[in-house]
Formats: C-alpha cells, structure tokens, sequence
C-alpha cells in the first residue's frame, strides 16, 4: 500500500514516523511511548483547570477547550494501548479518535448557539490567565511530537491534536482580550466557532488517512 511516513532525513538516516528502517517501528520507540504519557497527563490536569475556569468565568471557549482536553487525555490513553498491536488495530483506533474530533467539533457547534440564546458576558481575565496557561502546555506537548507528525494515521491523529489544542488556546487568549474591549460574548463565541471548525477538519482528516489505511489493509489481505 501507499506509505504514509515520510521520507528519510538528509543523512540516510530513518526520521521518527519513517518506513525506511523496517527493523525498527516508530511505534515501538520508548521516546514516543514517553511523549505519549507526558501528554495524556498534562491533559487531564488542564482538563480539571479549564473545566472549573470555564463554569466560573462563564466562557464558552473555556469549556469547550475543557472538553477538548478530555478528549485528547483519552485519545493518547487509547494510542499508547494500541502501540504494540498491528498496523490494521492502529487504524482503527485513529478512525475512532477522528470521530471524537469531529463529535466535539459538533457538540461545540451546540454549546455556542446555546450561549446566544441565553446570553451573558464571560469573565475576561479568568479566561486570559487559563488560556495562557493552557497555551504553554500545549505547545510543550505540540513540540514534543512535532518529529512524529507524518507516521501512520494513529500518529498523526495525536500530532493534529496537540497543533488544534495551541492554536485554540491562542485563540481563546484573544478572545479575552476581545471580551474585555467590548463587554461582548460575541468574541468568544467567534473563537469557540473557529475551535469547532479545526476540529472538524482535523476529524475528517484523520478519518480519511485512517479509512485509507483500512481500506488498503483489507486489499492486501484479499491479495495475500
């Protein structure tokens, strides 16, 4: 089937996430197994941070990153169960994360119409501190897997994961700051619709690569 790692670095030698060197699977590299539960930990912390952040300052955004940080926490906990399994069982647990990315998408769709219809202005500085906070984590994360962003889908899945979880504390920082010039919950709601809509697409990404995986797994095996 197509590869989907990438190709080796200049010096000949195989990257993290690379096909190159059959005898070592990227899957099986301590470093990665390492990452893994740094992240899983470093999400559920931010999960019970944000969580309480996000009922007492009132803010959208806060909440829904709280429920992405839940997803993500569970997402590496199914990845380092899969990390010894054959290719076919990584696949699937990537296609079952790509539908949780694309459910929180929808389920922050629906927190945001909810909170125009009932109105309210968020607290600005609770979610600016937590925003802030959550940036620095997540980034740390983000750079800590940046070398296995093109492995195979269940890989890649983590990766997206980690990239959406920066950029929406990035957002969730400006919103504050949006909320605050304009005693408005219009900049947060703009911020939880930009989160929405990365993690749509994150999620169908990752269940297109994870689908394709599948699908050329099936026809391997129908040849062999």
């Amino acid at each position: 089937m197509a590869c989907s790692c990438s190709p080796p670095s200049p010096d000949g030698k195989a990257r993290p996430g690379s096909a190159h060197d059959a005898r070592q699977d990227p899957n099986q590299d301590p470093r990665w197994r390492r990452v893994l539960w740094l992240a899983l930990l470093i999400n559920l912390a931010l999960f019970v941070i944000e969580l309480w952040a996000g009922l007492a300052s009132g803010s959208v955004s806060l909440l829904a990153d709280a429920v992405d940080f839940a997803g993500d926490a569970a997402n590496y906990a199914l990845s380092l169960a899969v990390l010894s399994m054959a290719l076919v069982w990584r696949s699937r647990a990537a296609l079952l994360k790509g539908l949780s990315m694309f459910s929180y998408g929808l389920f922050v769709v629906g927190k945001g119409l909810w909170a125009v219809w009932h109105g309210g202005v968020p607290e600005a500085l609770t979610m600016g501190l937590v925003g802030f906070l959550a940036l620095l984590a997540n980034t740390g994360v983000a750079v800590m897997l940046f070398a296995w962003r093109e492995g195979d889908a269940n890989m890649r899945s983590v990766w997206l994961c980690s990239r959406n979880d920066a950029l929406a504390n990035l957002a969730v920082m400006l919103a504050a700051l949006g909320v605050f010039g304009t005693a408005s919950a219009w900049p947060d709601l703009a911020v939880a619709a930009v989160m929405a809509a990365l993690a749509l697409s994150a999620g169908t990404s990752v269940i297109r690569q994870a689908r394709s995986e599948l699908k050329s797994q099936a026809s391997n095996a129908g040849v062999a």
